[in-house]
């Protein structure tokens, strides 16, 4: 087997080495029937179907070659296409011929080596195809792939549909690498040139590859960094709208505040005028009671028992002013513990102490009225003594004083309601305007959530800009090596315009070496003493002797020049005066095996 790879590696150095000279000596692009390339084709089948498991079938034992290179379609997604064109070929009916078709299109893509190299790479994949001794697992294969980099100078372009690949006998023709001693001489500096500038050549395509993949990825990352980068703009943008927005939002509520406290004023100047009414009618009220206790006078009983009335009513409303003294306490510490949160609400919450104060000092004045009417009663009490006698007269008089003092009573009942509603009325304002207190606290909470909220949104977005900042500074950073990678291509380029010219300066070189060879080789022809026989000469065969007639007609030997039927010149053979295949009779169709197998060994 190790023997066998290296004849199988040597051919196919041979083989490529051969189609890469005599491509860049034909000068254009390659067909179907150039031999070289034909040959190509059936060396690397040979080395493709060394090793290859036997499969059972139904119809017998079988080695497929498809299959292993249907498995690239898997390991490298590139080429799917080639797969899918061989698959959708109507000719093809044999493995074989798919597998054939397969090369041929990889071999005009030029990326037949990347493909290979792909499954070469999977060895658990390729065990279940190849044995463990086959060319292809072992590093004959990785050397064949090597050398395969090298076809990708060559244009071809092959027509797989009219050919009948299924039938194609694949024979290694062994005349294509018989070099005479004389040529190896002369080519053998040619060679190791040729071969040294297409190994720069290969060296600069990769290095190329590398060079445009890196570009490749560092543009990929330029069009994601853009992308983020608008995308943060456009969520600045709307960061900015949502904060104008609450900005907005914000002066509403300021303006609705400022509103509620001007509502609140005008109810606070209302509550005052009412109060100063109801004062004013008290104070009327108070003047038709003095001028009662004046008539009461008069009647020392009336006037002991709207005494005691009076005291009583003193007492009611010492008792309402002792409670109005508390609820201004409790309204005082309320408002010393809200001051700190409402800086808004101090103005109103002072027009209301202000008020209470008034009240205050109001009722102050009517105790001092009533202190005073409390000495007038001590006067009259001192001349109760006096008006005693004339008690006897009044008696008359007193059932009319008992039904004034219903009346009295009665209008104390009602001012007492009246009071008492007022007190009331009060006391729900001021429950209002502590649900109104409560409630601007939880607006100034959520004013406060939002604006911590804003916040921390602001600091976010300073770390996305700084974030953005230093990945501008990484662009700026990758747009230099892009362009420092831009002049090392450039240059590169440039090394390979020169040495594509260095190239066609030794192809052309190379035909005109290889004319002076045909025309050496044409004049050892000469001097041999070949003669090309005329077609009057031969009757008959050669070989067979049968008589020449319509149906068996003359042929030439391009070897001899000898005159033979179809039959016995059936071969075809390349000679060392034309590159491509050339009739052959019998006979000199084995000299020419013998001679080729005797040089080979």
């Amino acid at each position: 087997m190790a023997i066998e790879r290296a004849n199988l590696l040597n051919m196919a150095n041979l083989s490529i080495k051969g189609l890469i000279e005599s491509a860049l000596s034909f000068g254009r692009t390659l067909d179907s029937d150039y031999a070289p390339l034909q040959q190509f084709f059936v060396v690397m089948e040979h080395c493709l179907k060394h090793g290859l498991k036997v499969k059972k079938s139904f119809l017998g034992h079988n080695k497929s070659l498809w299959g292993p290179l249907e498995l690239v379609e898997k390991l490298c997604p590139e080429a799917g296409e080639v797969v899918a064109s061989v698959r959708d070929l109507p000719g093809l009916k044999t493995p074989l011929g798919r597998a054939r078709a397969w090369l041929r299109l990889a071999m005009m893509q030029k990326k037949l080596a990347d493909y290979l190299r792909c499954l070469m790479i999977r060895k658990d994949l390729l065990s279940e195809f190849y044995e463990d001794t086959a060319l292809i697992m072992e590093e004959e294969g990785a050397v064949i792939v090597g050398l395969l980099v090298g076809l990708n100078v060559i244009d071809a372009n092959l027509c797989v549909k009219g050919e009948d690949l299924d039938s194609l006998v694949g024979v290694i023709d062994f005349s294509f690498y018989l070099k005479n001693d004389e040529e190896n001489s002369g080519c053998c500096e040619r060679d190791g040139q040729i071969a040294a500038i297409l190994d720069q050549k290969n060296y600069v395509e990769e290095l190329n590859r590398q060079l445009n993949s890196t570009v490749n990825g560092l543009q990929g990352r330029v069009d994601t960094l853009e992308k983020a980068n608008t995308k943060l703009i456009e969520e600045l943008a709307i960061a900015k709208n949502s904060i104008i927005r609450l900005q907005e939002e914000n002066l509403q509520f300021r303006n609705e505040n400022m509103h509620i406290i001007m509502k609140t004023q005008q109810h606070m100047e209302v509550v005052k005028l009412d109060v100063s009414a109801e004062l004013e009618t008290y104070k009327d009220t108070r003047q038709g009671q003095d001028d009662m206790y004046s008539e009461a006078r008069r009647q020392l009983r009336e006037e002991a028992q709207l005494r005691q009335e009076v005291e009583s009513d003193l007492l009611a409303q010492v008792g309402m002013k002792h409670e109005m003294e508390l609820a201004m306490k409790l309204l005082e510490k309320d408002v010393h513990e809200k001051q700190d949160a409402l800086i808004s609400l101090r103005e109103q919450l002072e027009e209301v102490k202000a008020i209470n104060v008034e009240m205050f000092r109001k009722l102050q004045g009517s105790e001092d009225g009533l202190k005073h009417k409390s000495e007038m009663m001590g006067r009259l009490e001192e001349k109760t003594n006096q008006i005693t006698a004339a008690m006897k007269r009044m008696e008359q008089r007193l059932q009319q004083a008992d039904k004034e003092r219903r009346l009295a009573e009665d209008g104390s009942r009602k001012f007492k309601r009246e009071l008492g509603d007022k007190v009331d009325g009060l006391q729900r304002q001021i429950v209002q305007k502590e649900r109104q207190l409560q409630q601007l606290e939880t607006d100034l909470k959520i004013e406060k959530e939002w604006r911590y909220a804003l916040q921390c949104d602001l600091h976010k977005e300073r770390e996305t800009i700084s974030e953005l900042r230093a990945e501008t500074q990484q662009m700026n950073a990758l747009k230099k090596e892009f362009l420092r990678l831009q002049d090392e291509n450039r240059q590169l380029q440039k090394i390979c315009t020169e040495q594509e010219l260095a190239l066609q300066e030794l192809g052309l070189q190379l035909r005109e070496s290889k004319l002076k060879i045909e025309e050496i080789k044409e004049a050892n022809k000469a001097l041999q003493g070949l003669v090309w026989l005329k077609d009057k000469e031969a009757t008959s065969c050669k070989l067979c002797e049968k008589e020449f007639s319509i149906s068996r007609r003359k042929h030439h030997c391009r070897n001899c020049g000898e005159i033979f039927c179809n039959a016995c010149s059936d071969n075809e053979l390349p000679l060392p005066s034309s590159p491509k295949p050339e009739r052959v009779c019998d006979t000199c169709h084995a000299t020419l095996l013998q001679s080729c197998s005797s040089n080979l060994s």
